[in-house]
């Protein structure tokens, strides 16, 4: 099983911190056009280039599908279920007809509908922007806060959040309502990305199902890594890359270093690392210096955080550093929807291969 192997190293997300950057800053929903559509290549299908380092322009990641595919059909879940969450709560669920999955990048969502429960999902939050799920009411406000008046109005039978949206009050309102709360770690990774997905399965009774869904998500990301490797560069061919988080009308500016989870993504996708290599650790306010001491050949940006700094043309007056590096001279920006770059969980292979495809074959989306 994966999660027993260290194919690319511990993807993980300080959550928390990254919450309060977003729910501070406001970021929307996380949708760009041309996105989340499910248009974009699949890795094997492109072209890649000779030198990836020295390609002038910038490119958007775009999932090659986007389609929910359950696991199991309104499978028969096996009631009561009880299960001791990540805050050692012992919580028992009796009834999944009305389902409300949320966290800070909808992967909860994404797992029930691929349990094949999607019909019992009575709400979102507004990083759950696959088709299937547009139609229900959003229960988060102002980026990602936690409408508690929006949640109630739903009468959820149970749900499945984490400590990455707030404010934290209305979680423990709605426990006090007598509404089962299950409570997963906000740690996202590749290696626990299995682990999250049997935590809910057993949470809403089917256990099964999510095994099933498990193995099959980490083989999905054994095979896009396997290819990933084929293909990346070598040595000093390996194109360096650097992940930023900006909020240009908030004037934020984020470097994410070492076990920010972009450090791990960044390795996955065969290159190196520069934030790390500078020696920075988590999620910092950026500095020139260090922008400039890290010289990226690529950086890794949310679509959003793109689009409020004017895009690629307007980073530049927003972060001059930019400029002095040779991913700025080179406009070499790869950018994703927020709901989508660092989400992990049934959707990992997808992001992974997207962003591979947007690092390796820039100019594979130009006759689509």
């Amino acid at each position: 099983m994966f999660r027993k192997q260290n194919i690319s190293g511990r993807l993980k997300l300080t959550a928390l911190g990254l919450a309060t950057l977003l729910v501070v800053t406001a970021c929307g929903n996380g949708a760009s056009k041309n996105t989340i559509d499910g248009s974009g290549k699949a890795l094997s299908s492109v072209q890649t280039l000779e030198d990836p380092k020295s390609y002038e322009g910038p490119s958007t990641a775009v999932l090659s599908g986007a389609d929910i595919d359950p696991i199991a059909q309104h499978p028969e879940a096996k009631l009561p279920a009880s299960i001791v969450d990540a805050q050692e709560n012992q919580v028992t669920v009796t009834d999944i007809s009305r389902i409300l999955p949320i966290d800070l990048y909808g992967t909860s969502s994404r797992v029930v509908f691929d349990l094949g429960l999607g019909d019992n999902v009575i709400g979102r939050d507004t990083s759950t922007t696959f088709d299937e799920a547009q139609d229900l009411p959003v229960v988060t406000q102002n980026g990602h806060e936690l409408n508690a008046e929006a949640i109630l109005q739903l009468a959820p039978s149970v749900i499945i959040t984490d400590t990455s949206l707030g404010p934290w009050d209305v979680i423990e309102q709605m426990r006090e309502a007598g509404i089962p709360v299950v409570v997963l770690d906000s740690e996202r990774s590749l290696e626990t990305s299995a682990e999250m997905i049997e935590q809910i399965a057993s949470a809403l009774g089917v256990p099964e199902e999510g095994k099933k869904l498990a193995e099959r998500t980490e083989a999905d990301i054994e095979k896009i890594t396997a290819q990933i490797s084929d293909i990346a560069p070598e040595g000093d061919r390996r194109v360096r890359m650097l992940m930023l988080y900006a909020r240009g009308q908030s004037g934020i500016y984020y470097i994410f270093g070492k076990g920010s989870g972009a450090d791990s993504l960044i390795t996955s996708l065969g290159g190196i690392d520069v934030a790390s290599e500078i020696g920075w650790d988590g999620m910092k306010p950026m500095t020139d210096e260090a922008m400039v001491n890290a010289e990226p050949d690529l950086i890794i940006m949310m679509t959003k955080g793109l689009e409020s700094v004017g895009g690629v043309e307007g980073i530049a007056d927003s972060v001059p550093a930019i400029d002095l590096t040779p991913a700025g001279k080179n406009h070499r920006i790869v950018d994703m929807a927020d709901s989508q770059l660092l989400s992990f969980g049934p959707n990992s292979a997808a992001v992974l291969e997207a962003m591979s495809v947007a690092v390796y074959a820039p100019d594979a989306g130009e006759d689509s």
